[in-house]
């Protein structure tokens, strides 16, 4: 069984749901159900390491391999695959919650952070795209940024962080921290993420991943 929040989780995950919605299931149904198997998953031991590939959308679109090698991400607001205290959501306080990491690979040449919501109604939404963090650097403040980090436009519209706003009645949607560890600068235009896509696809030395939930 793929770790949980683990890239071979969220492919397996994606794939559960496709296979819901060929049998007959509607779309929320299916999602639902989805998500249902992810929380048992979140609840059994872990079979492999929690640092696996940490995968999703913004990293998958066009491919890209697997990285050499994992970094351990956790949060000390929550534990991997639980709640999201309210403050860290944009109804609330709207700050982004405190991340701490280990495990960077010394040939790393900046760090990458990414925030995602595959469960939003319209398809995956990017609610925090940081990169140019010092590869140093091994934690993140709660509503703070690493000094000289690149904040690209979220897909609220604006740079930086904000938080999860899921529909009010939706079952619980995830919001997938990922940290990626690239040989060399991201390069681009602060209106198009495409370069930094092409960097999650094709260059990482290694990524970790934690899973928060949030409901309203």
């Amino acid at each position: 069984m793929p770790a949980p929040g683990s890239h071979r989780d969220d492919q397996r995950l994606h794939r559960e749901q496709r296979r819901l919605e060929g049998g007959g299931a509607r779309d929320g149904e299916a999602a639902r159900r989805s998500r249902a198997g992810a929380r048992s998953s979140l609840q059994a031991p872990p079979d492999e390491a929690r640092g696996d590939r940490a995968g999703g959308p913004l990293g998958e679109r066009g491919g890209g391999g697997e990285p050499g090698g994992a970094i351990g991400l956790r949060s000390p607001a929550f534990a991997t695959g639980g709640t999201i205290p309210p403050r860290y959501s944009r109804p609330g306080d709207n700050l982004s919650p405190p991340l701490e990491w280990s495990g960077v690979p010394e040939a790393a040449a900046e760090l990458a952070l990414v925030c995602e919501d595959p469960d939003a109604p319209g398809g995956t939404f990017t609610h925090w795209l940081l990169t140019g963090i010092d590869p140093a650097t091994s934690s993140i403040d709660a509503g703070a940024a690493p000094a000289r980090a690149r904040a690209w436009p979220n897909d609220f519209g604006a740079p930086g962080y904000d938080g999860p706003q899921p529909p009010v009645g939706d079952p619980e949607h995830r919001y997938v921290f990922r940290l990626f560890a690239l040989p060399s600068p991201v390069a681009g235009d602060d209106r198009d993420r495409s370069a930094v896509r092409a960097a999650l696809d094709e260059r990482p030395l290694a990524t970790g991943t934690l899973v928060g939930t949030f409901v309203r």
